[in-house]
């Protein structure tokens, strides 16, 4: 595809950049709303339902064309095309301010809906409304990290909450069960009971040791580290489920 130059100036409407650096040069593609994605999903494989412009920028709101000997220096070619699909591949699309105030509310959100169902009030053991660690949150200066998802932000919000807001929270327990065989079980059971809050139950009769016990969420990485290290005495008869939370339980 030759390169394009504008004979005047063009008006572009419900535009989304792409730009890339390269060779020490800022390169920009006029493309449509939501196509960029589908492009990079392999939705959309027309390029010309992609672009707004068949034509490679320095800066797209100004309508600067990027020179042919930029491109020749730059991609070691003048093929609009194929420099076209490497800024799709490897470009950063660029939000804009609307998108991205909206974005950031919607991950606030997720992480406060998050937070709302880890947390409790530790004097009711009930869990608090959304709109009020939302609250908290503001409260201690939380910020949301758009480079980050809403589920790996919400223990860092946890902790922040703790220490700066003024809403008493507690994590939400975790009800376990752990069986061994017995003789395991006499020679762990201190150091396992040592990290619960609560033991419910401990049965060590007939030939598997049976305990269930309330604990502290962070606690069940150690109890599943100290069968993980045992587990070649276990035999692969050590196992940790959990009674109350989802898609948390460990066989060894």
């Amino acid at each position: 595809m030759p390169i394009q130059q504008p004979s005047g100036q063009i008006k572009l409407t419900n535009v989304s950049i792409v730009r890339l650096k390269k060779g020490g040069k800022r390169f920009e593609i006029a493309c449509y709303k939501n196509k960029v994605q589908e492009w990079r999903n392999g939705v959309e494989t027309n390029l010309d339902d992609v672009l707004q412009i068949s034509n490679v920028f320095i800066n797209v709101s100004k309508g600067q064309v990027a020179p042919t000997e930029d491109l020749k220096k730059a991609f070691g070619k003048t093929e609009v095309d194929e420099i076209v699909k490497e800024i799709l591949k490897k470009g950063e699309l660029q939000v804009g301010e609307k998108e991205r105030e909206h974005a950031l509310n919607n991950l606030w959100k997720e992480i406060a809906t998050q937070v709302s169902e880890k947390v409790v009030d530790p004097s009711t053991g009930r869990p608090y409304p959304v709109g009020m660690i939302e609250k908290a949150m503001h409260e201690a200066g939380f910020s949301v990290k758009t480079g980050k998802s809403s589920k790996s932000q919400v223990l860092e919000c946890i902790k922040l909450l703790q220490e700066k807001s003024t809403l008493p929270i507690q994590r939400t327990r975790m009800r376990v069960r752990i069986t061994m065989p017995i003789k395991d079980g006499k020679r762990l059971k201190e150091q396992i009971h040592g990290s619960a809050e609560k033991v419910e139950e401990d049965d060590l009769a007939g030939e598997e040791w049976e305990t269930i016990l309330i604990i502290d969420p962070g606690q069940f990485r150690v109890l599943n580290e100290l069968l993980s290290s045992a587990s070649s005495a276990l035999k692969g008869k050590g196992k940790i489920e959990t009674l109350t939370t989802a898609g948390a339980s460990g066989e060894l």
